[in-house]
């Protein structure tokens, strides 16, 4: 399986990352452990929302299109209770 997600940062709640793996609980860890270049400054983080996806290439269409402006509108619109 392949996993597209949505974490917040529990420091700077406004930082928010989107991002695809295969192993979701390692790749949190990852996070968590400083180990990622660009979410280095805004640990620990928390996950928001995740999706699960048969195809490595749906997954990544998914991961490319929540990152565009219209994407994270739409997500944040629809997390908005989660994001208070």
């Amino acid at each position: 399986m392949f996993y597209v997600y949505f974490l917040r940062s529990r420091i700077k709640p406004d930082q928010c990352y989107i991002g695809y793996t295969t192993d979701l609980k390692k790749r949190l860890k990852r996070h968590n452990n400083k180990e990622v270049l660009s979410t280095k400054p805004y640990a620990p983080w928390e996950i928001i929302f995740y999706e699960a996806y048969k195809s490595k290439k749906d997954a990544k269409r998914r991961e490319k299109y929540l990152k565009t402006t219209k994407g994270r509108k739409g997500l944040k619109l629809m997390l908005r209770d989660s994001l208070l």
